[in-house]
């Protein structure tokens, strides 16, 4: 049965409120503030609205990573890129993975109007409604299997994978339950690679696996150095990320850890495939240059350090992964 019209619900215990009451009130009263702000809303606005809610620098960094796992494939395969099959294999990945983000963030609408970092976003600050979102949610996801389908089952199994991982394992099951949430749920940020190299391939190569092995081992340094910075966002709304549930002196060292392991990883392509020195100097100078800030944040253990090295993880993925590109198609 659904809540639609409901009143929202009283406070429990005799009069005292719960944290559990504060959401649902929350929630309640984001969704009648929505429905208040879409009935006026113009085209223009509403497209910025939905195209806010999938969180565009994110997807668009896993969609380059599906890309690059396209062009590595042609050139293994020795056949020149298709425009048509490039441009469905973006979509595809494009609207996985912004489905993905908007089930995710319908799932968290609750502990996003709390935390002070998200609460502006469309779904808690009533600009896109809860309905409207899940209904979005679910048609691009399933769009984007039928595009991956579109090339082969393979494709599609992957991209299923990619979803089910993000939205049941993380969203679902262990965000909100353990530290292992960003382990076992960033899972799925390898997929897009996978979905692209299955796509133009039909199957999967050592080198597929470890790209996208790179973008799973690179997830744990970029969230939980954000993790650090909204630290008091996640105590508030019980999400037990590690720097929640383990002191600053542990979080940095396991973040300078995981950093360790993405700038050697980074250099185990030697096992899959014949690099350049090109390849092997831009992978050892990116490595050092993002170890070296996880260095500093497991030193000084500051929020400012650890937002820098968030911002700076993202560019580092995207940089090693044009140059694995380059390395194939051009040295």
């Amino acid at each position: 049965m659904g809540t639609h019209g409901a009143a929202p619900p009283r406070a429990s215990l005799r009069g005292r409120t719960t944290p559990g009451d504060v959401r649902v009130q929350k929630t309640y009263h984001s969704e009648q503030s929505g429905r208040r702000k879409n009935s006026s809303m113009t085209l223009s606005e509403s497209v910025a609205n939905y195209w806010e809610l999938i969180k565009p620098r994110i997807v668009l960094l896993l969609v380059f990573t599906g890309i690059a796992g396209m062009l590595v494939a042609y050139k293994e395969a020795g056949v020149a890129p298709s425009a048509l099959q490039l441009l469905v294999g973006f979509s595809a990945v494009f609207l996985g993975s912004s489905g993905a983000e908007v089930l995710t963030n319908y799932r968290d609408r609750d502990i996003d109007g709390i935390m002070a970092r998200t609460r502006h976003r469309p779904i808690p600050s009533g600009r896109v409604t809860p309905g409207r979102a899940l209904v979005f949610g679910f048609a691009t996801s399933i769009l984007s299997v039928l595009l991956a389908y579109w090339f082969n089952p393979l494709a599609a199994l992957f991209m299923t994978i990619g979803l089910v991982d993000n939205v049941v394992v993380y969203s679902l099951w262990l965000k909100r339950r353990s530290w292992l949430n960003i382990i076992l749920g960033g899972i799925s940020g390898g997929m897009p690679v996978l979905v692209g190299y299955a796509a133009v391939a039909g199957t999967i190569s050592p080198l597929a696996v470890f790209m996208s092995a790179l973008v799973i081992v690179w997830i744990p340094t970029h969230i939980w150095s954000l993790a650090i910075r909204a630290k008091d966002d996640y105590v508030n709304a019980h999400i037990p990320m590690l720097p929640v549930i383990v002191s600053m002196r542990v979080a940095t060292v396991c973040i300078a850890v995981t950093s360790s392991l993405l700038a050697v990883f980074s250099l185990a392509v030697f096992f899959v495939a014949t690099v350049s020195l090109f390849y092997v100097v831009s992978a050892v100078a990116c490595g050092a240059f993002i170890l070296g800030y996880s260095v500093k944040l497991a030193f000084d253990r500051t929020e400012s350090t650890a937002w820098t090295l968030f911002k700076i993880s993202s560019p580092y993925l995207a940089v090693i992964f044009t140059v694995l590109i380059m390395n194939f198609w051009i040295f």
